[in-house]
């Protein structure tokens, strides 16, 4: 069982019915144990990083997430989850993250169109079980304002363009992240996910 953590910050159900739709079984909780207890984890997120940080420790789900990724369960956060995996983040000041990922989150920065929304093409770095059967130039939806920045750059499993080098998928150990949204991106996005529910279920971290 995946254990998608709700700490209220997040389309969940649009998460959920994704692994159903692909033959996963996947639970909204915010219940500390209930996160422990599960073969794999899921951290979600819409808004704000410091936010974010903030209802995670009051729901005592904070330490529930960091012991998860302790125990080597594979653990996958996606947009602001993905960010939260990181030390640090500049978003509406300095906070601190899962420091889970070595690195910073920053705001892009340059004349362009901000948040980068929409489709945009992956380019894999190397190859991975959370990317069996991605392809070069796959497309997926993005909707984000800050990027992460990794302290090693070889963490960094598939990018994308967007006035610059975006990485859109890392991968640390047993600790995972997707910027863009895969309950989102159609066929790839689902992919993954069904890739990352075989690896909760066979235990393949890498």
């Amino acid at each position: 069982m995946i254990a998608i953590v709700d700490y209220g910050m997040g389309n969940l159900r649009s998460v959920q019915k994704a692994f159903e739709k692909i033959g996963h079984e996947a639970v909204v909780t915010s219940d500390p144990q209930q996160v422990e207890a599960a073969a794999g984890v899921l951290l979600p997120g819409v808004g704000a990083f410091g936010d974010a940080m903030f209802h995670l420790r009051q729901l005592g789900l904070l330490d529930a997430v960091k012991r998860v990724a302790k125990q080597e369960k594979p653990l996958l956060g996606i947009c602001l989850g993905m960010q939260l995996l990181f030390s640090t983040s500049e978003e509406h000041g300095h906070h601190l993250g899962l420091n889970l990922i070595p690195g910073h989150v920053k705001r892009f920065k340059g004349k362009f169109k901000i948040p980068h929304v929409g489709w945009n093409s992956l380019q894999v770095k190397r190859p991975h079980p959370l990317l069996e059967g991605v392809r070069n130039n796959d497309y997926v939806y993005y909707v984000h304002s800050y990027l992460v920045d990794p302290a090693d750059r070889s963490v960094i499993l598939a990018t994308s363009d967007y006035y610059g080098e975006v990485p859109g998928v890392v991968g640390y150990k047993n600790v995972f992240g997707i910027q863009f949204h895969p309950e989102k991106s159609s066929s790839v996005g689902l992919r993954m996910l069904d890739n990352f529910g075989r690896m909760c279920k066979e235990g393949v971290l890498a």
